[in-house]
């Protein structure tokens, strides 16, 4: 990873404060209500219903400063707290008519300010700070997903290769066996190494290496989530694995990939992998990629 500027951090710390402000996040009367931006804010995700345990990992809140305001609310009369029902040791956060209520009006107040806010501006310029947010959007995705080694037989690890197996095999005109997914122990210990990337505690992608061969590995099941799709996390995954083929003095990378994966060969063109003759039966594969490491 490249070191971050100053200059790129006091930029950023200078948005947050002015956005802050200018949205009214420091107010004690948040929208004009009675509640602070952080009890509102939980009103908002607690919607239809949801658990503290899901409301915690999602906002990234201490287990004891979201139970302090769950309680709070609880005892205002706009939110009530139960078992769940499908897991007696997790608590089910819901709103009360009086909190559906509050929220209708919370979104009513927030679509008013921000029409405001907009209203200064001309349709050009709309279109403009639109696209801005959903391009910082996206960036400020990526940058708090991360990607970490595990177990090849972790949970996670799995679970994703079964997404992966179920997405290609919808993709593929010939469907896939599962059978020809990656073993643990191919990528574990010496054998090799197993990533997954992260958003809020949940796991979104994953990718595989493999050694063929003395100073020679090979890339498989780079998958991503669809809803994690188009954030530029499958360039971030095999820049992972790149690296621990670096660190395994592993000189060259191979990979394949299915004709019907355009958009994977492509990605892999952009990324400096250059087409090579078939080295391995992998009954899928029509395009086969390697990539000589610095």
């Amino acid at each position: 990873m490249e070191p971050v500027s100053t200059e790129h951090v006091t930029a950023f710390r200078r948005f947050n404060r002015y956005f802050t402000r200018r949205i009214g996040a420091l107010d004690d009367h948040y929208l004009g209500q009675d509640r602070p931006l952080g009890e509102a804010r939980l009103l908002f995700e607690i919607g239809d219903g949801v658990s503290l345990r899901q409301l915690r990992s999602r906002l990234g809140l201490d287990a004891g400063y979201l139970s302090r305001m769950a309680k709070a609310l609880e005892a205002q009369g706009v939110i009530r707290v139960r078992v769940h029902p499908d897991d007696s040791r997790s608590r089910l956060v819901e709103l009360t008519p009086a909190g559906r209520v509050e929220l209708k009006e919370q979104q009513r107040r927030a679509n008013a300010l921000v029409a405001d806010l907009l209203g200064g501006l001309t349709q050009g310029q709309r279109t403009e700070l639109t696209d801005a947010m959903a391009t910082t959007r996206r960036l400020l995705r990526l940058a708090a997903i991360t990607v970490q080694r595990v177990d090849g037989a972790s949970a996670d690890a799995r679970a994703c290769l079964d997404a992966y197996a179920a997405d290609i095999d919808a993709r593929f005109p010939e469907g896939f066996d599962p059978a020809d997914l990656v073993r643990p122990e191919e990528v574990s210990g010496d054998a090799g190494a197993f990533f997954v990337a992260y958003e809020e505690s949940l796991p979104v992608g994953c990718g595989a290496l493999r050694k063929l061969e003395p100073g020679v590995g090979e890339i498989r099941h780079v998958w991503v989530h669809p809803e994690a799709r188009r954030l530029g996390l499958a360039r971030r995954l095999l820049d992972a694995l790149e690296r621990e083929a670096s660190a395994r003095e592993l000189s060259v990378v191979r990979l394949d990939t299915h004709a019907a994966l355009t958009e994977a060969q492509a990605m892999y063109r952009a990324c400096g992998y250059t087409e090579i003759p078939r080295y391995d039966d992998n009954v899928y594969a029509s395009h086969w990629f390697e990539k000589r490491l610095s």
